[in-house]
């Protein structure tokens, strides 16, 4: 029975570390892979991301990150999203869609250009102008109801001092326990685009969020592995700030 033992032991040792070898080194493949996957799939974007509709309408998203928007929306139930940057309309449409299942909510998107073909839908207001001009802030700020909360998603121009702009303006209107989004951090090497130039990663990295009240959501960030906005998933923690709503250069 001695031998018989022995054996089963040495199988049961040989599974064991063959099962801890293969763990290891999935550990160390983790990170390598999903560096891959972004890479390629932004790379391919034309077939990819840019391709990729919600009802019909281009909304040029990771749909990994459409699936964390539903379980912020889903959480916090915002009464208001402020979208800098509307493009074709179908994030602004996603979230409408998403508001209409949660039975409140509304949209308030901005972008430079007039598109007549961008979704007609209740729950969404178009706003045409620069994100950053004084006119198109008030607008958007004076549209808001008192205690309403507000969610902010920065998605225009994605130069570095137009993002840092943003963020001094918008950053304010966040309600506490509510999020402001920074897409597309990835660009300018972060870790797709490096011929981009400095982006809406320098912009965050440029801007004292912490002082502003958020704190990075790295569960949300990380939930679904890769996402094309990282450590640009804030949430408002305090109301205390450095920045004033509306305090922007005359």
């Amino acid at each position: 029975m001695l031998p018989i033992a022995i054996a089963i032991g040495a199988l049961t040792s040989a599974a064991i570390a063959a099962y801890l070898a293969r763990h290891r080194l999935a550990r160390l493949l983790e990170h390598p892979t999903m560096l891959l996957f972004h890479y390629f799939y932004y790379r391919d974007g034309k077939d990819t991301w840019g391709a990729t509709e919600w009802m019909g309408t281009p909304i040029q998203k990771l749909p990994l990150d459409l699936w964390r928007y539903h379980d912020i929306l889903w959480k916090t139930r915002p009464d208001v999203i402020i979208e800098c940057g509307t493009n074709r309309g179908g994030s602004a449409l996603f979230f409408a869609n998403l508001f209409d299942l949660l039975g409140k909510g509304r949209i308030v998107t901005i972008d430079i250009f007039d598109r007549p073909e961008v979704p007609k839908h209740p729950r969404i207001a178009y706003v045409v102008g620069s994100s950053t001009d004084e006119k198109t802030y008030r607008a958007v700020s004076q549209s808001l109801a008192p205690g309403e909360r507000v969610m902010v998603i920065l998605d225009s121009d994605h130069a570095r001092d137009h993002v840092r702009r943003e963020l001094e303006m918008y950053s304010p209107l966040v309600s506490p326990g509510c999020y402001l989004v920074v897409e597309d951090t990835n660009v300018n090497g972060h870790p797709v685009s490096r011929s981009h130039g400095p982006g809406p990663m320098e912009a965050l990295e440029d801007f004292p969020w912490r002082e502003a009240g958020f704190e990075r959501d790295e569960q949300i960030e990380n939930k679904y592995k890769v996402t094309f906005h990282p450590q640009g998933w804030l949430k408002r923690v305090s109301t205390s700030s450095t920045l004033r709503s509306g305090e922007i250069d005359q």
